[in-house]
């Protein structure tokens, strides 16, 4: 007897093309969470993937740990009492994000300015690199009510 499988049908059965495939890699536009009340925040944006960035050899193997405590959005085995070497750890790893995520402008063009990130922003575009756009949009409702 065949057990079904879960597997998403859609009606169209056209195959997405390399070339959809291709624009969508070279990133699209994002509104981050502004600056301040009249300082928004607009930037081409791609989504990385952490896995890549680890296999590639971008994130050292001293931050691995961090790195997975975020992709996998749990505690490491041993939990650790959050501390500056933590959370040093942990702004390590957004910053090899970001470096993966921003097209334009470019996260050295960012730096180079001396603009920091908040880390609203900081989480909101490691929630956008891990689940895309559609996970924002729960992020701006919470926006909207403050």
């Amino acid at each position: 007897m065949a057990t079904k499988k879960n597997i998403n049908i859609t009606n169209n059965t056209d195959v997405t093309s390399i070339n959809d495939l291709v624009r969508y890699q070279e990133g699209m536009v994002v509104d981050l969470p502004p600056f301040g009340p009249d300082m928004p925040f607009r930037a081409k944006l791609k989504r990385p993937s952490i896995l890549a960035l680890a296999k590639a050899g971008k994130i050292p193997n001293s931050l691995m740990q961090a790195a997975d405590s975020l992709f996998s959005g749990s505690k490491p085995a041993q939990p650790k009492k959050m501390d500056r070497n933590n959370l040093a750890e942990t702004y390590e790893v957004f910053e090899i994000l970001c470096e993966a995520t921003f097209v334009s402008p470019t996260w050295q063009e960012i730096k180079d300015a001396g603009i920091e990130l908040t880390d609203e922003q900081l989480v909101f575009l490691f929630n956008y690199t891990q689940r895309g756009i559609k996970s924002l949009s729960s992020f701006r409702k919470e926006q909207s009510n403050n």
